[in-house]
């Protein structure tokens, strides 16, 4: 978490997150849109944020993904990551997001978004914790609770999981078995 922007009162709102929110391009992924010669889409994720979202889920933190554009790619990845509670092709991130607090029983205190653009700030402003990663344009920056040290793709969701962890005070149970010091004989 070196390099991190963390505003006040961020570990207090980050304690209290049960539903963390994710964007994909940009967030989950560098932002570049890449079609092959036949027009099928790829997107590159990073492993370690992969494992961030799996470390979140045994700290009984779910994981989410609004996204506004549709992509296959984005259901295998989700399949892939234990995600359930996907919502592609949105326009109006606020009225999914009030969707899912309805469908999940959760106040608006309980959630937390990563977003990096214009269209993510709605958002970060209505959920109780709000990151943005590392290159998120400006709008994202200035109303993010957290700034992870890494760009979107790259291990900023990482970041923003590692964090919340802490906060809640689940780092050492859900890391334990991986940092446990080695027993010898």
């Amino acid at each position: 978490m070196n390099g991190a922007v963390i505003r006040e009162g961020a570990r207090d709102k980050a304690a209290s997150v049960r539903l963390l929110l994710l964007d994909v391009d940009g967030v989950l992924t560098d932002g570049r849109i890449v079609y092959d010669a036949d027009g099928r889409e790829t997107k590159a994720f990073h492993v370690r944020d992969g494992h961030g979202i799996k470390l979140a889920q045994q700290a009984g933190v779910e994981v989410g993904i609004i996204t506004g554009r549709r992509s296959a790619v984005v259901e295998h990845r989700a399949r892939e990551l234990g995600i359930t509670l996907v919502r592609q092709g949105v326009y109006d991130k606020m009225a999914a997001w009030q969707d899912m607090l309805q469908e999940k029983g959760l106040l608006p205190a309980e959630t937390a978004y990563v977003g990096d653009d214009i269209l993510d700030v709605p958002l970060m402003r209505a959920v109780g914790f709000a990151a943005a990663v590392g290159d998120a344009e400006t709008c994202a920056v200035e109303v993010a609770d957290y700034v992870a040290a890494r760009p979107g793709g790259h291990g900023a969701v990482r970041d923003v999981t590692d964090f919340l962890l802490h906060a809640r005070g689940a780092w050492d149970a859900v890391t334990a078995e991986f940092l446990l010091p080695r027993q010898d004989g």
